[in-house]
């Protein structure tokens, strides 16, 4: 199959396209900077918030993948986020305009993220459960329902969980918690959903064989004090601290965090055999071995 993948020098992206490559795709990624784009992978020019660039970039491409964000090194300032929500609003909104215009791309893939589901206790949620998009989460959503609209195509939209493992932004998590930052969001007995970038990003692949609709992507969940065991240990302190619930709750950015998400994917795993192969967080989820 021949890939376009959008945002190929991510976190997520770099190991998507390794599994690509390993499964004989032909893959191209859209890139300003030829020079950043992986051996044997097609660099091709373009430009996101522009339909007409993208649909040049989509000639001669069966499936187009979009794992485009822009995750700020300052989580904590909402002007930080504007970029991040740009790029999945009207990035995807250009996307979606470009493939009306090139038939030959069928199938269209988009990454979003699991914390838009409202708190859901100890239950698990499925693809079906309550939604509560709030502040930068929001464009997830937004994401999700452009590529929506293209009814004509096979359109998946993946709801991944928080992604953990030897990327910078894990490594800012563990080295603020050295200087007594907290790990966990919330209650320890709370739920959270997390998963390592090489599962996600062999998610991302599968899901080039699955039926159109919502799936979500994440381990299998555990209580926020066991991630947080994890993490500490990761990160060399004793014990991992813990933000109150209702503390987070009162802070916006950090709010969706702060949820309890039993997140159910078995819908992709039933859809495609995909699963997990660090199905549990520890050690070997924060190092490059």
């Amino acid at each position: 199959m021949r890939v376009l993948v959008i945002g190929a020098t991510g976190v997520l992206g770099r190991p998507a396209v390794t599994r690509l490559l390993a499964l004989g795709h032909e893959v191209s990624a859209l890139t300003r900077s030829a020079s950043r784009v992986p051996a044997g992978v097609t660099a091709v020019a373009g430009d996101l918030f522009s339909a007409d660039a993208l649909v040049t970039a989509l000639r001669g491409h069966d499936a187009v993948i979009n794992l485009a964000t822009r995750i700020p090194r300052k989580v904590t300032s909402k002007k930080a986020w504007a970029p991040n929500d740009r790029v999945r609003v009207s990035g995807s909104a250009a996307l979606a305009a470009a493939v009306r215009r090139v038939e030959e791309v069928r199938i269209v893939v988009q990454e979003g993220i699991s914390f838009v589901y409202a708190d859901g206790g100890a239950a698990l949620l499925t693809e079906d459960a309550p939604l509560r998009p709030r502040g930068v989460t929001a464009s997830s959503v937004v994401a999700h329902s452009n590529v929506a609209a293209l009814t004509d195509r096979t359109v998946v939209r993946l709801r991944i969980g928080t992604l953990l493992g030897p990327d910078p932004m894990t490594a800012a998590l563990l080295a603020a918690a050295r200087r007594g930052a907290p790990l966990i969001m919330g209650s320890r007995t709370d739920w959270t959903t997390a998963i390592h970038p090489t599962d996600a990003a062999g998610a991302v692949v599968a899901a080039l064989d699955a039926p159109p609709g919502v799936y979500n992507v994440g381990a299998p969940a555990v209580v926020k004090g066991e991630l947080g065991a994890a993490m500490a240990a990761a990160a060399g302190v004793r014990r991992a601290r813990a933000l109150p619930k209702w503390l987070v709750s009162r802070i916006p950015l950090a709010e969706p965090m702060g949820r309890s998400q039993r997140v159910d994917s078995k819908k992709l795993m039933a859809a495609t055999g995909w699963k997990c192969e660090r199905p549990v967080p520890g050690p070997d989820w924060f190092t490059d071995d």
